[in-house]
């Protein structure tokens, strides 16, 4: 398998308080890596040190082989697909602009590209085709999550970065979201790295589950391994157990 991400001895710290001490991580091509832990222990900085947003203190990170410090990073940002809780769309685009907002920085698209991409990408995340000249205050939240998927997917990226982003909907689209983005994976053999704080959710989207505590990888394994082997009490209340 090819490696993708690489987080190589990295830190940081946010003033004195230190966030990640020195975590090492890889990422291969096709995963569904899932992070969970309590909130502070690190997930969404190692998250952004993925794209490039957080820069570490120490160590480095390389994406497809590059090391950031090297790259430029707003194009690489734009390979990348990065999707957080409440969507956090565009309010004065409609849907077909937010979803066209990151391939159109690339190049001027013309209208019949715009609608075919709109119409690929709704198709993909399950969203009906009369709701492209919608603006973001006319749709659900689960309609608002879907759109932002549908933007961090469009401009046909390798790599998914997804913070909490089913977060802010009820259980029932929730669930629904769920089995969507673990059939969109299947199909396109995107390279997901997902935070939540829902094990229930951890379980049912990841191949590998990375549980965090005090800025670093407490345990990781897929949901049959940890839950035959949890490294401690930590582990086991943070599972359920």
């Amino acid at each position: 398998m090819n490696k993708v991400i690489e987080i190589r001895d990295c830190s940081a710290a946010y003033g004195e308080n230190k966030v990640l001490d020195r975590v090492s991580l890889v990422v291969e091509k096709g995963e569904f890596v899932v992070m969970i832990g309590p909130s502070g222990c690190g997930k969404t900085t190692l998250l952004k040190m993925m794209n490039g947003l957080v820069v570490p203190s120490e160590g480095e990170v390389a994406v497809n082989g590059e090391r950031l410090e090297e790259c430029n990073l707003s194009a690489m940002r734009r390979r990348i697909g990065y999707a957080v809780q409440g969507a956090r769309l565009f309010p004065h685009m409609t849907v077909e602009d937010n979803i066209c907002y990151v391939p159109g920085l690339e190049k001027k698209m013309l209208p019949e590209e715009k609608k075919m991409l709109t119409e690929k990408m709704m198709e993909l995340v399950q969203l009906p085709g009369e709701l492209k000249r919608r603006f973001p205050r006319q749709l659900s939240g689960g309609q608002k999550q879907r759109v932002g998927i549908a933007r961090a997917m469009a401009a046909n990226p390798d790599i998914l970065l997804m913070d909490e982003p089913f977060g802010a909907v009820d259980e029932i689209t929730r669930r629904g979201l769920q089995e969507e983005l673990s059939a969109l994976q299947k199909k396109t053999g995107i390279t997901i790295v997902f935070i939540t704080h829902d094990i229930g959710e951890a379980f049912r989207l990841g191949s590998r589950i990375l549980v965090m505590k005090e800025g670093g990888i407490w345990q990781e394994g897929t949901k049959e391994e940890l839950q035959r082997n949890p490294r401690d009490e930590f582990v086991k209340r943070l599972l359920g157990g």
